[in-house]
């Protein structure tokens, strides 16, 4: 029985699903069985096709030793975005724990293993993020975990730094769904990716929804993983993801905070969106932002933006109070990392 299922979503991936796929394959011994699920959205590059092609020359080799007992391809009609694959991906498959996988990356032979203990270690962990390094810097961090700030700042602690100083486990605000382990049986209790979303931050709204539920998030700096990063959307900061991460910002602190909490946050939030509406008109990108807030707004109006709002549970109240001295916290973190 599969132990792991690792689901990659891919959109015009030509140039890395493949290797994604031969980093998978090598994994080291003693790795516990799994398989691997492409999900394709609508893909015009023949990368699904080259990537087959691969998977049946790989089957007349014995050049790999692996724990991989299968791998599946399920083909969309259509750009659904990367919500909507990774759900497709999740229901799809049966196995305990689900790895979410971009298909710009190259896990390291200890990868999935890695991943594997540390979850099965920590009972009340909901996911736990790997060490993702910059391609063609591996001795510089790309990701080691979310934080999550009360400004309504996402960042990545220690992105661009030397890798070499995030070598410890340690709990982070949620996990980067670019290379993360999930516990399907916290997922079936608070729902999966949040479709509304599309694309971008919705790492970070199932994280937060599973601290509101008083789960942790942990990071795991053995599970290493090369990381291209922007691979389907081009540069960090382009058109597409500021507007599309502006509303789904917003979305999220709507849906996730109480009205208390959003009320006493509101200050804070605003000094927030105004220090990145300056960084974004520095770029030529302004209009674009504060169109991508004017989404988000309507999007909390509409009726399946209110149905997916986290309701308010009295039971949790201290998981929102720890949630919220580490919004606090992390902006702290945020100026002094």
């Amino acid at each position: 029985m599969n132990k792991i299922t690792v689901v990659i979503p891919n959109y015009n991936g030509k140039d890395y699903l493949e290797n994604c796929l031969k980093a998978l394959y090598r994994q080291e011994a003693g790795t516990p069985p799994f398989e691997v699920l492409v999900v394709d959205n609508a893909s015009g590059d023949g990368s699904v096709e080259r990537a087959r092609e691969w998977l049946e020359e790989k089957k007349e080799s014995a050049d790999f030793s692996t724990s991989v007992t299968e791998c599946r391809f399920i083909c969309l009609e259509q750009n659904t975005g990367f919500c909507h694959a990774v759900n497709v991906g999740i229901t799809n498959s049966h196995a305990p724990y689900v790895i979410l996988l971009n298909n710009d990356t190259k896990v390291k032979p200890g990868y999935v293993k890695a991943l594997y203990r540390t979850i099965e270690r920590h009972p009340r962990a909901f996911s736990v993020s790997a060490k993702m390094l910059m391609w063609d810097r591996p001795d510089l961090l790309d990701d080691a975990g979310d934080l999550y700030n009360v400004l309504g700042w996402a960042f990545a602690p220690g992105k661009g730094k030397k890798a070499d100083g995030y070598n410890r486990v340690r709990r982070v605000f949620a996990a980067c769904g670019g290379a993360a382990i999930y516990r399907r049986s916290i997922l079936e209790e608070i729902g999966l990716f949040d479709e509304q979303h599309f694309a971008y931050l919705e790492d970070i709204d199932i994280g937060y929804r599973a601290r509101i539920y008083g789960y942790v998030n942990l990071y795991e700096p053995r599970a290493q993983v090369l990381h291209y990063g922007s691979a389907s959307t081009g540069s960090r900061y382009n058109p597409f993801k500021t507007r599309t991460a502006s509303a789904n910002n917003l979305y999220m602190i709507y849906k996730n905070m109480p009205l208390g909490q959003l009320l006493w946050n509101s200050p804070f939030l605003a000094l927030g969106m105004f220090i990145k509406w300056l960084f974004f008109c520095k770029k030529g990108m302004g209009s674009l932002y504060l169109a991508g807030l004017c989404d988000g707004v309507k999007r909390c109006m509409q009726a399946e933006g209110k149905a997916h709002k986290v309701k308010f549970q009295r039971r949790y109240l201290g998981n929102y109070l720890r949630i919220q001295m580490e919004l606090y916290g992390n902006t702290i973190s945020f100026f002094f990392q």
